[in-house]
């Protein structure tokens, strides 16, 4: 490269929106949580019932899970349907906008799950290094 090509065309810093970044943040607080992740994912496969769902995802507490799917369902990423029988059956399905997430959200647990043995030597080289100072 000559010294005479050192100017570097750049596009005009935008101006930061701090509302934005609140936003996106909560967004991303909602999608990113463990819970909410393993719900798209298993919700991906079509519509599941309350008892299905907490048996799937191990560990979860009803309570938790109630948690999870009303935010969900605040965000318009899942939708409740409850069926008028005795006792009443109620089913959690995603919505188009939640559709639209699980590819994302089901190529992180893929990943995830692939990269497992990986991430755990890691931790353990990591741990024994530091537990050594």
């Amino acid at each position: 490269m000559k010294p005479e090509h050192i100017k570097v065309p750049v596009l005009p810093p935008l101006a930061h929106q701090e509302s934005d970044c609140r936003g996106v943040a909560s967004i991303l607080a909602r999608v990113g949580d463990k819970w909410s992740v393993f719900v798209i994912m298993l919700l991906g496969n079509g519509p599941r019932r309350f008892n299905e769902i907490k048996r799937m995802v191990g560990g979860i507490s009803q309570r938790m899970l109630t948690l999870t799917l009303r935010g969900l369902e605040r965000d318009g990423l899942v939708t409740r349907t409850v069926f008028p029988t005795i006792p009443p059956r109620v089913d959690y399905e995603l919505t188009d906008l939640g559709r639209g997430l699980w590819q994302p959200v089901e190529a992180l647990g893929k990943w995830a799950s692939e990269h497992q043995i990986e991430i755990e030597d890691a931790r353990t080289r990591f741990d024994r290094r530091n537990d050594a100072d």
